[in-house]
């Protein structure tokens, strides 16, 4: 270490400027973020903030609001795969709220999950009720 390096490691404390013995200070490594140490994108601070503020229990584990950040990150990641794939099909080069409803309801698990879920601008799956494609008998 350089003789800088060492006199920034040994300014005197409070305690020292008081006529205490100095302390020496220590480098911290950078904090990490909760995102970062579960190896998501999603951030789990903001999530765990919800479920505090949200007052869905009165106890929560520090783990749940990593596991619900894990759960939207890979629902988003789903939704958004099955939306590019939709838009390609269209011939389109971006994705529109009409590519996401039709990703989502082509999928049976995720049309499960977000039955009552409308998208705004999503446009409406169509649909001919049976009784009216009976050809008339004559």
């Amino acid at each position: 270490m350089s003789q800088e390096a060492d006199d920034d490691l040994m300014q005197p404390s409070a305690a020292a400027a008081n006529g205490g013995p100095a302390k020496k200070r220590t480098a911290r490594a950078p904090s990490k973020s909760m995102s970062y140490r579960a190896g998501l994108v999603m951030p789990v601070s903001r999530v765990r903030r919800d479920i505090r503020t949200g007052n869905y229990a009165t106890r929560q584990s520090p783990g749940a609001a990593v596991f619900i950040a894990a759960v939207l990150e890979y629902l988003t990641g789903e939704v958004l795969e099955l939306a590019g794939h939709e838009t390609k099909d269209l011939k389109k080069k971006r994705i529109d709220p009409k590519a996401i409803r039709r990703a989502i309801r082509n999928d049976a698990e995720l049309d499960e999950l977000m039955s009552d879920v409308t998208i705004e601008h999503g446009g409406v799956r169509q649909f001919v009720h049976p009784e009216l494609l009976k050809k008339a008998k004559h």
